[in-house]
């Protein structure tokens, strides 16, 4: 973290974190491949279902970063001994944590169906697949955050191996439960919720145990300062996901004024766009503990270096993604749907919506560049922006003018946090080099 040169690192870091995100995208379109395969009704279930399961993401994972910035905080400021408390704090914070999800999950989501389609099979469905996956609420949580623990001392190849083992875990059991192979009964929409929380139980037992052999749990204790001290780093990252989940509910009630099938296309679109957002987000998962350890560390020079070899790639993936939405958009909806009403929709939404990945993905790397420095303020102003303030009310403005000005929203809204963005970052910037850098560095 500390000597290494940042490309090297960067390079050594990086692809276990991606290969692991490629399987579990993988995993997730295969999952609702085979569900629309089975019905399209269980894909337009899977559709509603996606906001909800951002939030089990946004909370799960939040809650890790929170315990991977502190802990790397910690190893960059030489306070080593502290990090066992973090530990046992963590993983006791992680299933209580999953177990208000869960109750939240059941008291909520029949209203949530009822609000969002007026098909009783689909809403069924939905509750159907939900309610199986919130029950395994506290296993998600605790597999974020052995997760986090292990990637900030570093360890990124034993969370690859637990996604990896759980995403194929996933697919191999999809078409043996949807369908009813080898004697087994079809389960239908039921079969991938039991799919999906194997898989996630398989990489929660992997990481887990990974934990348990990098820290010792003996030496640990729990305390409410920490938990609180985690919660307040997990603010952002949580903020940053959660409203994701709702402004895609938001969206949805919009766009189901024009028809059900633009909330579907909608959801394929975040099925096939997560693809393109592997990299950025495996780079996010590095540049943090990274970013994190260096400014703990007072190493500013390394800080910047990070991020300024973060923003070139990505800049030149996101290129490339707007490229295939751009020239491939049939393609890619027909992967899921040979609807002639999804067709008709989804071509057009593929191409404007794409318009937003530049910006987006400039916007990905600031957002965690702030959480590193301590600057999760500026993050969760980013966020607040795109998500409560820009993207919904941006929507609901746009859909008088008819549905394919909808789509604009996305490139809208990304390139004005994007400009925000960089204005805190050069604030940021300055900030940081006036008061730790030598004048020199200025010039």
């Amino acid at each position: 973290m500390q000597n290494l040169p940042i490309p090297k690192l960067l390079l050594k870091m990086s692809p276990p974190v991606m290969l692991t995100l490629l399987i579990v995208s993988v995993y997730n379109v295969v999952d609702s491949y085979f569900v629309a395969q089975y019905s399209q009704t269980g894909l337009a279930a899977l559709s509603l279902v996606y906001p909800l399961q951002l939030l089990l993401t946004a909370f799960s994972t939040g809650t890790g970063t929170g315990v991977n910035i502190l802990i790397s905080r910690l190893d960059g400021t030489g306070q080593k001994d502290r990090i066992h408390d973090v530990v046992r704090t963590a993983l006791i914070l992680g299933v209580f944590c999953g177990l208000v999800y869960l109750c939240a999950a059941f008291a909520g989501m029949g209203t949530y169906f009822a609000m969002n389609t007026r098909q009783a099979d689909v809403a069924q469905a939905g509750i159907l697949y939900f309610r199986l996956v919130s029950s395994f609420a506290p296993v998600l949580f605790l597999e974020a955050v052995c997760t986090k623990m292990l990637q900030a001392k570093g360890n990124m190849v034993l969370p690859m191996a637990g996604q990896v083992c759980g995403a194929l875990s996933n697919i191999i059991l999809d078409p043996i439960l949807i369908f009813g192979l080898w004697g087994v009964p079809a389960l239908g929409i039921t079969g991938a919720a039991i799919a999906t929380v194997v898989g996630q139980s398989i990489s929660m037992v992997i990481v887990f145990g990974g934990v348990i052999h990098h820290f010792s749990l003996k030496k640990g204790q729990f305390s409410f300062w920490l938990c609180g001290q985690i919660l307040k780093e997990s603010v952002a990252p949580i903020l940053s996901q959660a409203l994701g989940a709702l402004y895609v509910v938001g969206l949805n009630l919009v766009l189901k004024s024009f028809s059900e099938d633009a909330v579907t296309v909608l959801g394929i679109y975040y099925k096939i766009q997560t693809f393109f957002f592997i990299p950025l987000m495996g780079l996010q998962q590095v540049i943090l503990p990274i970013v994190s350890f260096n400014y703990g560390a007072g190493q500013y020079k390394r800080i910047q270096e990070t991020l300024n070899w973060s923003l070139g790639i990505s800049c030149v993936l996101m290129s490339l993604g707007t490229l295939i939405f751009l020239f491939f958009p049939e393609q890619l909806v027909g992967i899921f749907s040979h609807e002639p009403s999804i067709l008709a929709i989804g071509p057009t939404a593929f191409r404007t919506i794409s318009l937003n990945f530049i910006p987006a993905g400039i916007t990905l790397m600031l957002s965690v560049y702030f959480q590193g420095i301590n600057r999760s303020n500026d993050c969760i102003l980013a966020m607040v922006l795109r998500q409560v303030v820009l993207l919904v009310p941006l929507a609901w403005l746009f859909h008088f003018f008819g549905l394919e000005a909808v789509w604009l929203t996305f490139p809208v809204t990304e390139g004005i946090v994007a400009i925000v963005c960089l204005i805190l970052y050069h604030r940021n910037r300055t900030i940081l080099v006036s008061r730790y850098l030598p004048a020199a560095v200025l010039s």
